[in-house]
């Protein structure tokens, strides 16, 4: 299997279609701050607005941080919902369940969560492999998406850093 955001997902001219994605990738081998980057760029090349809902106040900084310093030759545009006319941004940056900028997919990271797995076109849920915490949270919320009756699917890094589907 490929990775599945090089396939895009059906969106009407309403917004997200019915059924929502639950996306689950599981971080082993890179930081956070080198995953979403690239998954947010091909968020934005689809012509999908992003929510980003950080678990912890201390981390939207590092992350902020990092969306404009990813890569040298360019940055991610962004804002956080405290910057001020939050529905401009391309990319939200939140530690809240809000969507104020009419995002079509929403990113959960850092031990955020959601209760809701509709609304959206996707729900990617990116957790740290290596903590304990964050992997009994994304087993959680693996049974809340099945138990919704949403379409998840697991994505593991390999050795050579290709996203696997793994279930």
């Amino acid at each position: 299997m490929t990775d599945p955001s090089a396939t895009p997902a059906a969106v009407s001219d309403q917004g997200p279609a019915q059924e929502t994605e639950v996306l689950f990738y599981h971080l082993e081998r890179q930081p956070l701050e080198a995953v979403i980057p690239t998954l947010l760029e091909k968020t934005l090349e689809r012509g999908w607005r992003a929510v980003v809902q950080v678990g912890l106040d201390e981390r939207l900084d590092a992350l902020d941080e990092a969306l404009w310093t990813y890569r040298p030759d360019s940055f991610l545009p962004h804002g956080r919902a405290s910057d001020g006319h939050p529905e401009h941004q391309p990319i939200l940056l939140t530690t809240g369940n809000e969507t104020q900028n009419g995002a079509g997919v929403r990113f959960l990271v850092e031990g955020a969560e959601t209760t809701s797995f509709t609304g959206f076109v996707r729900i990617v849920i990116l957790f740290d492999g290596n903590d304990p915490d964050a992997l009994q949270k994304a087993r959680s919320q693996w049974k809340a998406a099945k138990a919704a009756g949403a379409p998840a699917t697991y994505w593991q890094q390999s050795e050579t850093g290709r996203w696997q589907k793994k279930a």
